[in-house]
């Protein structure tokens, strides 16, 4: 194997650690909307992310001297639990505090919304290292902006399924010029998919998406066998080919990160573009570090042990073939 499989052999058992730790994409964000009416009222909108492989328990906590006035009016919907109401609070939101509760114990984000009679708009987004908020401000458009490039970038660096079959299309690729072309043509694919998803043109089921992103992993892991054993293949002739298509399905898992939120249908464009931008970042940043560790160890000289230049493909075949079991038996029982 040469320098770059030793190399992401390194990588590889981050992953592996990375995905011992937390379940391959699960970032759903949250999304909870306040319009303030002319009685200073609030009209209330709250989407609690739900089925997918771990329930999350979230849910907004409003000031002291607010009350849900009308009683809350629930719907399921695919990906969401949308809760409606409306808000009464004393002398209105400005300078008060907006938490959500539980959101410390999970790797997701909320964002939150807050349209004032005046024609301000407030857009926070709550992570777990800073679960509430202080209303009171106006949030500019480069504000927006950076909220959503900061939601894609967290939603392509926290899904391990993602970096990992990023990770094994490396290792399968002989030269920079098919490094290029089959980088992108996994970012047209998924950006496809994830315009017209976003869009609401096309959608696909949560839990048979994330089985099929899965074995598109486990996919790559006879693949990279055979390119250490110096054998060929289609995939291996044609890496940006099979990039391509695994790529379809890996936009509609990004997709699951901004079309569960309730953005406004004038906002969706540019919410798409710049949580898109946000996500190819993500990946650039990625392989550029890969790259960057290369280089490194090639300067240093190190050489790894046989087992490290076999840990690759192994990682990626067994992380795809447990994930690939895991949500085919979530799947399963949510079918009960």
């Amino acid at each position: 194997m040469n320098l770059r499989g030793q190399v992401l052999a390194l990588v590889s058992l981050l992953a592996w650690l990375a995905g011992g730790i937390a379940v391959a994409h699960e970032v759903r964000p949250g999304f909870l909307e306040l319009r303030e009416q002319s009685d200073g009222s609030y009209s209330m909108l709250w989407k609690q992310p739900s089925g997918g492989e771990i329930e999350i328990r979230i849910a907004p906590v409003f000031p002291e001297g607010c009350r849900l006035a009308t009683r809350d009016r629930q719907q399921v919907t695919p990906g969401a639990l949308i809760s409606r109401g409306t808000l009464v609070c004393v002398d209105g939101l400005g300078g008060k505090t907006i938490a959500i509760a539980g959101l410390e114990t999970t790797i997701t984000d909320v964002l939150v919304r807050v349209h004032h009679a005046d024609g301000r708009l407030e857009s926070h987004v709550l992570r777990p290292a800073s679960t509430s908020v202080k209303l009171g401000g106006v949030t500019s458009k480069g504000q927006l902006a950076w909220n959503y490039f900061r939601l894609g970038i967290e939603h392509i660096l926290l899904g391990v399924d993602h970096l990992l079959f990023v990770l094994g299309l490396l290792l399968i690729v002989a030269d920079r010029w098919a490094l290029l072309k089959t980088i992108t043509s996994f970012t047209v694919a998924h950006s496809i998919t994830l315009g017209i998803a976003t869009l609401g043109y096309v959608s696909a089921p949560t839990l048979p998406l994330n089985v099929a992103i899965a074995l598109s992993i486990l996919f790559l892991g006879p693949e990279m066998v055979r390119a250490w054993r110096g054998e060929t293949s289609f995939t291996i002739e044609n890496p940006w080919v099979v990039a391509f298509a695994f790529g379809l399905l890996h936009g509609f898992g990004f997709a699951s990160g901004l079309s569960t939120t309730g953005l406004p249908q004038a906002e969706i464009p540019f919410a798409l573009l710049m949580f898109n931008l946000g996500v190819e970042a993500g990946q650039l940043a990625f392989v550029l570090l890969v790259l960057l560790l290369e280089r490194s160890f090639r300067t240093l000289e190190i050489h790894w042990p046989r087992f490290a230049q076999l840990l690759p493909a192994y990682t990626v075949g067994s992380l795809g073939a447990y994930w690939t079991l895991q949500r085919a038996l979530i799947m399963l029982a949510g079918l009960r």
